[in-house]
């Protein structure tokens, strides 16, 4: 037996645990080994946003992959802005920066539109066929549809992924007394917040009329909100990771509205037409000025004093100092750290088991049945058409392999970011689905696919997101009205693409019409709606919704 042999028993052993059986690991393993023999030695650069799934990739697997193969990976981790900035860079120029990028599925509508990446359906059935492994198993991935282009190719492979959920302290919504306090004031039980009436609610009532020693808490106060507001890339993924489709701005539809997206853009006949209301979009419709300006007040009226001038990375572990009652808009990547896990933290017990639970993302007053409920982030393995040869075989062997059945629970183990259905329905998490607060339990719901990511419509992600936190800055900081920033937004997604020439479905924008035209069209955008009435679900009785009882 050869070293790299050696090094695929040795590894399997260590990649526990697995869905596979040892001998099935080893398996796996020996055909990475086998068929990596012409590309021995081939150098690839791949890069990642950083969080704790990739880090582990890239100090554990990659050199795993290295020692079994011979093929040379180095597994960069830099800031996603960067991330996006180098890949836009890439596809300006045409010059390659990367071999191959973790890159968000959010991207699907730019690698459409612009023929950026390698089609990996054609690809498998053809050139790549040899160097594809017998047990990929994509029916085993979890929404692959993410990455396929309209015809249901895949052009980008999930490599881990990550939704935002609602967050709350299950140990103070069942207080008796805390319980009894706010049907006192409100008049209605406190329990999971179906829609953002009953939010603003209970983070007021949190906020005023909770202190820290009626939670038992060690903090200054007791905050019924949590968010950010800091200038830069991450405000925007605040709002274009469906906020505004959370509200209901868009249309019904999954895995997006249709024709009108989250982002507020319409496409008709895969070709984006407009965002403004003038010409058929929703980004300034009455919605998304209700959207945000719930998420300026609440930000300014709930949420720590500290939240306004955090970014995205600084505010995920915040509720895990005991302060804060819920979080409409968690990303559970956060939730794997220790802060929420360790049997130290102020949100776990003596055994480290959760004193918090995850739950549905509450809905706006816009929102209709048949939309998406909330966002998920799908970062995938995509290979830009610039990597060729040896390097592009070499590249795809190195994302199989680090999604690959053998380490794909070990991954979610230590990242919270899973990949395959047979991952969150193993016996391994059905024997512990209490240590995550009900992440296996969504997971596993029938569900899960109404939280989904940006889709198509989005004709170039990086050059129309960048735009989002520039003007909800200046919604934050008073510089603008919330009017005025969301206007100034849908006219400047108008004119960058109004200006994009693009090799497939490049925009054209509508002609110019009232808003009183639009607003009267069924759909989005959407006329102003009255208030909705607070509704609230308990827990439990939500957990048997999700198992389908």
């Amino acid at each position: 037996m050869n070293d790299r042999k050696r090094a695929a028993v040795k590894y399997a052993m260590e990649f526990q645990p697995s869905v596979l059986t040892l001998k099935e690991q080893i398996d796996e393993l020996m055909w990475f080994a086998e068929n990596a023999e012409q590309l021995r030695g081939t150098d690839v650069e791949s890069v990642a946003e950083t969080i704790k799934t990739h880090t582990w990739e890239s100090e554990t697997l990659a050199q795993a992959f290295t020692e079994i193969t011979g093929i040379n990976v180095t597994h960069n981790i830099i800031g996603e802005g960067d991330l996006v900035e180098k890949l836009q860079t890439q596809l300006a120029s045409g010059r390659s920066v990367y071999d191959i990028y973790v890159n968000d599925a959010d991207l699907i509508g730019t690698h459409i539109r612009l023929q950026s990446a390698v089609n990996l359906t054609d690809y498998m059935n053809g050139a790549g066929s040899e160097f594809t492994n017998p047990t990929l198993d994509l029916d085993d991935w979890m929404n692959p549809e993410f990455g396929q282009n309209f015809e249901g190719e895949q052009l980008q492979l999930p490599d881990q992924q990550f939704a935002n959920l609602y967050w709350f302290r299950y140990d103070w919504f069942n207080d008796p007394e805390i319980k009894e306090q706010f049907r006192n004031e409100y008049g209605y039980e406190l329990g999971v917040p179906r829609n953002w009436a009953a939010y603003e609610d209970i983070a007021e009532f949190f906020t005023e009329s909770v202190s820290p020693s009626d939670v038992g808490a060690e903090t200054d106060g007791v905050y019924g909100h949590m968010d950010y507001g800091r200038r830069g890339p991450s405000l925007g993924w605040r709002f274009t990771d469906a906020w505004l489709s959370i509200a209901g701005a868009g249309d019904k539809g999954l895995p997006n509205g249709r024709p009108v997206d989250e982002w507020g853009i319409r496409v008709e006949d895969r070709i984006p037409v407009g965002s403004s209301v003038d010409r058929g979009g929703a980004t300034n419709s009455p919605a998304a000025y209700y959207a945000t300006r719930k998420y300026v007040n609440w930000l300014n009226d709930y949420a720590p004093p500290y939240a306004p001038s955090m970014s995205w990375s600084e505010a995920g572990p915040v509720p895990s100092r005991g302060s804060v009652a819920q979080r409409v808009f968690q990303y559970i990547t956060f939730l794997s750290a220790e802060p929420f896990t360790s049997p130290e933290s102020a949100v776990t017990d003596d055994e480290g088991n959760p004193k918090w639970r995850v739950a549905p993302t509450p809905h706006g007053r816009y929102w209709d049945e048949g939309m998406k409920v909330g966002y998920q982030d799908a970062g995938s393995w995509t290979i830009p058409k610039q990597t060729t040869g040896d390097k592009r075989h070499a590249a795809w062997m190195w994302a199989q392999f680090a999604s690959s059945k053998t380490v794909s629970l070990n991954k979610f183990n230590v990242g919270r970011t899973p990949v395959r259905s047979s991952t969150v329905n193993s016996e391994y998490w059905q024997e512990r689905e209490g240590d995550l607060g009900g992440l296996i339990s969504f997971y596993t719901s029938p569900v899960e696919d109404q939280w989904t990511d940006s889709g198509k419509n989005v004709p170039h992600y990086p050059l129309l997101a960048e735009q989002w936190w520039k003007q909800v800055a200046s919604a934050v900081t008073g510089e603008k009205t919330v009017k005025q920033a969301m206007n100034d937004l849908a006219s400047i997604q108008n004119s960058l693409m109004d200006r994009l020439r693009m090799a497939q479905y490049s925009p054209e924008l509508n002609e110019e019409r009232t808003r009183e035209y639009w607003l009267n069209q069924p759909g989005a955008p959407k006329a102003e709606r009255s208030p909705e009435e607070p509704e609230t679900v308990p827990y439990d009785e939500l957990l048997k919704q999700w198992e389908g009882e």
